[in-house]
Protein backbone atom coordinates (compact mmCIF):
# COMPACT_ATOMS: atom_id res chain seq x y z
CA UNK A 1 0.00 0.00 0.00
CA UNK A 2 1.01 3.59 -0.66
CA UNK A 3 -0.58 6.11 1.69
CA UNK A 4 -0.49 9.80 2.50
CA UNK A 5 -0.44 10.96 6.09
CA UNK A 6 -1.41 14.30 7.61
CA UNK A 7 -0.07 14.14 11.16
CA UNK A 8 -0.35 16.77 13.88
CA UNK A 9 3.13 17.88 15.01
CA UNK A 10 3.56 19.99 18.14
CA UNK A 11 6.90 20.42 19.87
CA UNK A 12 5.49 20.89 23.37
CA UNK A 13 2.42 22.05 25.28
CA UNK A 14 3.15 25.75 24.68
CA UNK A 15 4.21 25.54 21.04
CA UNK A 16 1.86 26.14 18.14
CA UNK A 17 1.17 22.90 16.31
CA UNK A 18 0.45 22.17 12.66
CA UNK A 19 -0.29 19.31 10.29
CA UNK A 20 2.69 17.87 8.44
CA UNK A 21 2.31 15.76 5.29
CA UNK A 22 4.14 12.47 4.78
CA UNK A 23 4.13 9.90 1.99
CA UNK A 24 4.65 6.28 2.95
CA UNK A 25 5.19 3.50 0.42
CA UNK A 26 5.34 -0.25 0.92
CA UNK A 27 2.87 -0.41 3.80
CA UNK A 28 1.60 -3.94 4.43
CA UNK A 29 -2.20 -4.24 4.82
CA UNK A 30 -1.48 -6.58 7.76
CA UNK A 31 0.41 -3.92 9.71
CA UNK A 32 -1.32 -2.55 12.76
CA UNK A 33 -1.78 1.22 12.76
CA UNK A 34 0.96 1.64 15.37
CA UNK A 35 3.33 -0.56 13.37
CA UNK A 36 2.70 1.75 10.44
CA UNK A 37 3.76 4.73 12.57
CA UNK A 38 6.82 2.76 13.70
CA UNK A 39 7.62 2.23 10.00
CA UNK A 40 7.22 5.96 9.36
CA UNK A 41 9.42 6.84 12.33
CA UNK A 42 12.15 4.46 11.21
CA UNK A 43 12.34 6.32 7.91
CA UNK A 44 12.34 9.72 9.65
CA UNK A 45 15.16 8.68 12.00
CA UNK A 46 17.23 7.32 9.11
CA UNK A 47 16.89 10.73 7.40
CA UNK A 48 17.88 12.56 10.59
CA UNK A 49 14.38 13.94 11.24
CA UNK A 50 12.56 13.86 14.56
CA UNK A 51 10.15 10.93 14.86
CA UNK A 52 6.47 11.40 15.59
CA UNK A 53 5.78 11.12 19.32
CA UNK A 54 2.81 8.90 20.19
CA UNK A 55 1.78 7.00 23.29
CA UNK A 56 1.56 3.22 23.41
CA UNK A 57 2.10 0.38 25.83
CA UNK A 58 0.42 -3.03 25.69
CA UNK A 59 -0.65 -2.96 22.03
CA UNK A 60 -3.33 -5.48 22.98
CA UNK A 61 -6.35 -3.17 23.39
CA UNK A 62 -6.13 -3.21 27.18
CA UNK A 63 -4.26 -0.15 28.46
CA UNK A 64 -5.98 2.64 26.49
CA UNK A 65 -2.74 4.50 25.73
CA UNK A 66 -3.06 4.35 21.94
CA UNK A 67 -5.46 7.28 21.87
CA UNK A 68 -5.36 8.74 18.37
CA UNK A 69 -8.03 10.66 16.45
CA UNK A 70 -7.98 9.10 12.98
CA UNK A 71 -9.97 10.46 10.04
CA UNK A 72 -12.48 12.10 12.36
CA UNK A 73 -12.95 9.15 14.72
CA UNK A 74 -11.36 8.30 18.07
CA UNK A 75 -9.26 5.15 17.46
CA UNK A 76 -10.20 5.16 13.77
CA UNK A 77 -13.08 3.94 11.59
CA UNK A 78 -13.63 0.44 13.01
CA UNK A 79 -16.23 -0.04 15.77
CA UNK A 80 -15.16 -1.38 19.20
CA UNK A 81 -11.51 -1.31 18.12
CA UNK A 82 -8.59 0.48 19.75
CA UNK A 83 -5.90 2.10 17.61
CA UNK A 84 -3.41 -0.69 18.34
CA UNK A 85 -5.97 -3.27 17.15
CA UNK A 86 -6.67 -1.32 13.96
CA UNK A 87 -4.99 -2.67 10.80
CA UNK A 88 -4.01 -0.90 7.62
CA UNK A 89 -6.38 -3.10 5.59
CA UNK A 90 -9.12 -0.83 6.97
CA UNK A 91 -7.82 1.97 4.74
CA UNK A 92 -7.67 2.43 0.96
CA UNK A 93 -4.47 2.14 -1.01
CA UNK A 94 -3.47 5.65 -2.11
CA UNK A 95 -5.76 7.30 0.44
CA UNK A 96 -5.03 10.08 2.91
CA UNK A 97 -5.12 9.44 6.67
CA UNK A 98 -5.45 12.37 9.08
CA UNK A 99 -4.01 11.67 12.54
CA UNK A 100 -4.57 14.01 15.49
CA UNK A 101 -4.37 13.95 19.30
CA UNK A 102 -7.47 14.14 21.49
CA UNK A 103 -8.97 17.65 21.41
CA UNK A 104 -10.14 18.59 24.90
CA UNK A 105 -9.17 21.29 27.38
CA UNK A 106 -8.83 18.67 30.11
CA UNK A 107 -6.43 16.63 27.93
CA UNK A 108 -3.69 19.14 27.02
CA UNK A 109 -1.21 18.14 24.32
CA UNK A 110 2.22 17.18 25.65
CA UNK A 111 3.92 16.58 22.30
CA UNK A 112 2.70 15.65 18.82
CA UNK A 113 0.03 12.95 19.37
CA UNK A 114 0.51 12.55 23.13
CA UNK A 115 -1.94 14.19 25.52
CA UNK A 116 -1.98 14.40 29.30
CA UNK A 117 -4.81 12.14 30.48
CA UNK A 118 -4.00 12.31 34.19
CA UNK A 119 -7.36 14.03 34.72
CA UNK A 120 -8.91 10.55 34.59
CA UNK A 121 -6.49 9.37 37.27
CA UNK A 122 -7.54 12.26 39.50
CA UNK A 123 -11.21 11.31 39.10
CA UNK A 124 -10.44 7.74 40.14
CA UNK A 125 -8.39 8.97 43.09
CA UNK A 126 -11.40 10.98 44.21
CA UNK A 127 -13.54 7.89 44.71
CA UNK A 128 -13.08 5.14 42.15
CA UNK A 129 -12.15 2.45 44.64
CA UNK A 130 -13.35 0.41 47.62
CA UNK A 131 -11.48 1.36 50.80
CA UNK A 132 -13.36 -0.65 53.43
CA UNK A 133 -11.60 -3.53 55.15
CA UNK A 134 -13.06 -6.64 53.57
CA UNK A 135 -10.93 -9.04 55.61
CA UNK A 136 -9.36 -12.18 54.21
CA UNK A 137 -10.40 -13.93 51.05
CA UNK A 138 -13.63 -15.82 51.65
CA UNK A 139 -15.37 -18.56 49.74
CA UNK A 140 -16.66 -17.57 46.33
CA UNK A 141 -20.28 -18.03 47.44
CA UNK A 142 -20.02 -15.99 50.65
CA UNK A 143 -21.63 -12.97 49.01
CA UNK A 144 -24.41 -14.01 46.66
CA UNK A 145 -24.63 -11.77 43.60
CA UNK A 146 -27.18 -12.24 40.85
CA UNK A 147 -25.52 -13.18 37.57
CA UNK A 148 -27.19 -10.37 35.64
CA UNK A 149 -25.81 -7.83 38.13
CA UNK A 150 -22.35 -9.40 38.06
CA UNK A 151 -22.40 -9.30 34.26
CA UNK A 152 -23.46 -5.64 34.24
CA UNK A 153 -20.69 -4.75 36.69
CA UNK A 154 -18.15 -6.56 34.53
CA UNK A 155 -19.39 -4.83 31.36
CA UNK A 156 -18.83 -1.48 33.10
CA UNK A 157 -15.43 -2.48 34.46
CA UNK A 158 -14.03 -3.20 30.97
CA UNK A 159 -13.70 0.58 30.40
CA UNK A 160 -9.98 1.18 29.76
CA UNK A 161 -10.06 4.93 30.43
CA UNK A 162 -8.68 5.85 27.01
CA UNK A 163 -10.69 9.06 26.72
CA UNK A 164 -12.40 8.29 23.39
CA UNK A 165 -15.71 9.35 24.95
CA UNK A 166 -14.26 12.78 25.71
CA UNK A 167 -12.73 13.11 22.25
CA UNK A 168 -16.01 12.13 20.56
CA UNK A 169 -18.23 14.44 22.60
CA UNK A 170 -18.85 17.98 21.30
CA UNK A 171 -18.84 19.09 24.96
CA UNK A 172 -15.74 17.05 25.92
CA UNK A 173 -17.84 15.31 28.56
CA UNK A 174 -16.30 12.55 30.69
CA UNK A 175 -19.63 11.21 31.92
CA UNK A 176 -19.40 7.85 30.14
CA UNK A 177 -16.02 7.15 31.77
CA UNK A 178 -17.12 8.34 35.23
CA UNK A 179 -20.45 6.53 35.05
CA UNK A 180 -18.75 3.26 34.05
CA UNK A 181 -16.46 3.50 37.06
CA UNK A 182 -19.36 4.41 39.36
CA UNK A 183 -21.46 1.54 37.97
CA UNK A 184 -18.87 -1.18 38.42
CA UNK A 185 -19.05 -0.57 42.17
CA UNK A 186 -22.68 0.51 42.50
CA UNK A 187 -23.89 -2.83 41.13
CA UNK A 188 -22.02 -4.91 43.71
CA UNK A 189 -22.65 -5.15 47.48
CA UNK A 190 -18.98 -4.45 48.24
CA UNK A 191 -19.35 -1.05 46.59
CA UNK A 192 -22.61 0.00 48.19
CA UNK A 193 -21.02 0.93 51.54
CA UNK A 194 -19.28 4.00 50.08
CA UNK A 195 -21.69 4.57 47.18
CA UNK A 196 -22.99 7.96 48.33
CA UNK A 197 -19.58 9.51 48.91
CA UNK A 198 -18.09 7.91 45.81
CA UNK A 199 -20.48 9.33 43.24
CA UNK A 200 -20.49 12.81 44.76
CA UNK A 201 -16.69 13.00 44.94
CA UNK A 202 -16.11 11.67 41.43
CA UNK A 203 -18.70 13.97 39.84
CA UNK A 204 -17.31 16.96 41.77
CA UNK A 205 -13.78 16.18 40.59
CA UNK A 206 -14.98 15.74 36.99
CA UNK A 207 -16.56 19.20 37.09
CA UNK A 208 -13.52 20.70 38.79
CA UNK A 209 -11.22 19.42 36.03
CA UNK A 210 -13.25 21.20 33.35
CA UNK A 211 -15.00 18.40 31.52
CA UNK A 212 -18.21 19.41 29.77
CA UNK A 213 -21.78 18.32 30.42
CA UNK A 214 -23.62 15.46 28.72
CA UNK A 215 -26.28 16.51 26.20
CA UNK A 216 -27.27 12.99 25.10
CA UNK A 217 -25.80 12.93 21.61
CA UNK A 218 -24.71 9.27 22.06
CA UNK A 219 -21.37 9.97 20.36
CA UNK A 220 -19.49 8.57 23.36
CA UNK A 221 -21.21 5.18 23.13
CA UNK A 222 -20.85 5.07 19.36
CA UNK A 223 -17.08 5.66 19.50
CA UNK A 224 -16.18 3.72 22.66
CA UNK A 225 -13.70 0.95 21.74
CA UNK A 226 -15.08 -1.26 24.51
CA UNK A 227 -18.77 -0.72 23.81
CA UNK A 228 -19.60 0.95 27.14
CA UNK A 229 -23.33 1.80 27.20
CA UNK A 230 -24.83 5.17 28.12
CA UNK A 231 -27.22 3.35 30.46
CA UNK A 232 -24.32 3.80 32.88
CA UNK A 233 -24.87 7.56 32.74
CA UNK A 234 -28.52 7.10 33.73
CA UNK A 235 -27.39 4.91 36.64
CA UNK A 236 -24.82 7.47 37.74
CA UNK A 237 -27.46 10.22 37.69
CA UNK A 238 -29.75 8.11 39.87
CA UNK A 239 -26.88 7.43 42.26
CA UNK A 240 -25.94 11.11 42.36
CA UNK A 241 -29.43 12.47 43.00
CA UNK A 242 -30.11 9.66 45.46
CA UNK A 243 -26.99 10.63 47.38
CA UNK A 244 -28.10 14.28 47.43
CA UNK A 245 -31.55 13.37 48.76
CA UNK A 246 -30.02 11.03 51.32
CA UNK A 247 -27.68 13.75 52.55
CA UNK A 248 -30.60 16.18 52.96
CA UNK A 249 -32.52 13.63 54.99
CA UNK A 250 -29.56 13.10 57.30
CA UNK A 251 -29.35 16.84 57.89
Amino acid sequence: MNIKLKIWRQKNAKAKGKFVDYKLDGVSPEMSFLEMIDYLNTGLIEKGDEPVAFEHDCREGICGCCSLYINGHPHGPEATTTTCELHMRSFKDGGTIVVEPWRAKSFPVIKDLIVDRTAFDKILQAGGFVSIDVGGAGDSNDIRIRKDKADEAFDSAVCIGCGACVAACKNASAMLFVSAKVSQFALLPQGRVEARQRVQRMVAKMDELGFGNCTNTYACEAECPKGIKITNIARMNREFFGAKVGAQKVV
